[in-house]
């Protein structure tokens, strides 16, 4: 039977070569452990790269062990992930998640999911206030090396305009889809790749189009032209 799928793979096949052309082959760096993964996704949410980050740092100055931030006074986490901002909505989630793992495994520990298929580790790990589609596959992928992938909003604005999905498919959707379309191979490449594409070349407002090295295999470039 022929995968009605097929072209679209094919397109995002090409997609892929382009951007390993242009922009070369990311290679695997060490990432965060699956615990720290999750605290990171949480202060990330809203903020800037380097506000996340100061945000951890400080947090990771403030307690010396997760679990001590895991037991310790919502205030002061709080206080300690302030640069992240919307610290009184995303202290108390860090605490809760902590919180979660270990009533419900025993110990502070997302090992255990490299063992679960991928459907399943992301069922287990969406069940945790605060992490999403996006928080889970990022902690599958970076952290515990497993075939999932992350849709943020340059990977989401760059597909919906390239057409590898459809203009009204949602973020939360844009997952399973994209997951179906590539090789799991090719899930961190493709991912880091269009993330740079997004924030170099395909902004959300006034995409640099004309020296976009996609233009003949993007829908948005070829209705623009028209």
């Amino acid at each position: 039977m022929t995968d009605p799928n097929q072209s679209l793979k094919a397109k995002a096949q090409a997609v892929h070569q382009r951007l390993l052309e242009v922009y070369g082959q990311p290679e695997w760096r060490p990432h965060l452990d699956p615990i720290s993964e999750v605290v990171s996704t949480i202060l990330s949410q809203n903020t800037t790269d380097v506000n996340r980050d100061r945000a951890f740092e400080r947090l990771r100055a403030r307690f010396a062990t997760w679990e001590k931030v895991r037991d310790g006074p919502v205030e002061a986490i709080e206080d300690a992930v302030r640069p992240a901002g919307l610290a009184q909505q995303k202290a108390p989630r860090i605490k809760g998640a902590l919180q979660f793992i270990t009533q419900e495994r025993g110990e502070l520990s997302l090992d255990f999911l490299k063992g679960m298929p991928v459907d399943e580790a992301k069922a287990w790990l969406t069940q945790i206030k605060g992490i999403g589609p996006k928080t889970a596959a990022i902690i599958l992928l970076f952290s515990l090396g497993m075939p999932a992938f992350p849709v943020d909003t340059h990977v989401h604005r760059v597909t919906v305009r390239l057409g590898l999905i459809g203009p009204k498919v949602s973020a939360e959707k844009a997952h399973d889809l994209l997951e179906d379309l590539l090789p799991p191979d090719w899930y961190y490449p493709f991912h880091l790749n269009v993330i740079r594409h997004g924030r170099e070349i395909c902004h959300a407002r006034n995409p640099k189009c004309e020296i976009c090295p996609l233009q003949d295999l993007c829908d948005y470039y070829r209705e623009a032209a028209s």
